[in-house]
């Protein structure tokens, strides 16, 4: 009764988060179509001009409206108001492609992932409140600050932390990240942890010795430890827009990218971008964001957030 409890909770929040961007996109569309008799090229031609305003992005808007176009010449969409249900299945379809969670009992322990995304996106947050979903899960979890550039990176990861339950290990500030990760990898060991969650600087993503740190600590705990990191999870600001994308692009190009997570989608009418990148990154989206509360990051479930930005 409790979970269910909560997950309603959650859904609630979720809607909520998502208002803005239901009202720049999905109400837009009810009113273009609402009262219309036929699907004409002046309604799909509205329908397309909300979409490209909307930072889904142009490949992905290109892809709906084939989509939605083939269905209407096959005479399988037929009805104005029937537009929005069509335009969910796609965005549904989209999302759901390349999903999965991760699952971190089920590779040695411990299991590491690797956190990585410019300043300002939420990350140090993120990891913390992905610590508590592991916690939850009954998996012990030990934190790495190896973002050592900013001491309120260190400090403000020692808080959070302190919230949910788990250790920080970290260094004086200006030490090697690698120094950083190398220590928490053979603590976590040591100490039997499940998870151990790596934070990164995030200093401007065009950078060039950035991507190389990154590299290195990747490098240096796949040495020590077969297959690790096992995740590299990329955090993105979902307030950025098509900027996000951007980010994303310019990282995988450095790093592989093995998921994303992404923030803030309760403070933006942008939040349409989550579907530009599921498509064009082809990278599972492993979390999403809606508010400040240690609670408030999940795990991305396709279904309720398609639900939760299509329901009026």
């Amino acid at each position: 009764m409790n979970e269910k409890k909560e997950k309603g909770g959650f859904f609630k929040r979720l809607k909520d988060g998502l208002s803005k961007t239901h009202k720049a996109v999905i109400k837009r569309v009810d009113e273009i179509t609402c009262g219309k008799r036929v699907i004409n090229d002046d309604l799909l031609d509205n329908l397309e001009e909300i979409l490209i305003t909307s930072d889904i992005g142009a490949v992905t808007v290109q892809r709906l409206m084939e989509k939605i176009r083939w269905k209407v010449n096959r005479k399988e969409l037929k009805i104005p108001e029937k537009i929005h249900n069509a335009l969910k299945d796609e965005i549904f379809s989209i999302l759901s492609n390349h999903q999965q969670t991760l699952q971190a009992d089920t590779l040695q322990k411990p299991f590491t992932i690797l956190t990585v995304g410019v300043n300002g996106t939420g990350k140090t947050t993120t990891i913390a409140k992905m610590a508590n979903i592991f916690i939850s899960q009954g998996h012990s979890v030990l934190l790495a600050a190896a973002d050592t550039f900013r001491a309120a990176a260190t400090e403000q990861l020692e808080i959070w932390a302190d919230r949910v339950g788990c250790k920080v290990i970290k260094h004086r500030q200006g030490a090697d990240p690698s120094a950083v990760a190398f220590d928490a990898l053979k603590s976590a060991q040591a100490k039997g942890i499940d998870v151990l969650i790596i934070d990164t600087a995030g200093r401007l993503h065009t950078k060039a010795p950035l991507m190389d740190e990154i590299k290195k600590v990747s490098r240096i705990i796949g040495r020590e430890l077969d297959g690790a990191p096992h995740e590299t999870l990329l955090v993105l600001d979902a307030t950025t827009g098509q900027n996000a994308i951007s980010q994303a692009k310019m990282f995988k190009q450095a790093i592989n990218i093995s998921g994303l997570a992404l923030t803030k989608l309760d403070g933006t009418a942008k939040g349409g971008v989550i579907v530009g990148i599921s498509e064009t990154m082809q990278i599972p989206i492993r979390y999403i964001g809606v508010g400040e509360k240690i609670d408030d990051l999940r795990e991305f479930n396709p279904k309720e957030f398609a639900d939760a930005l299509f329901e009026n």
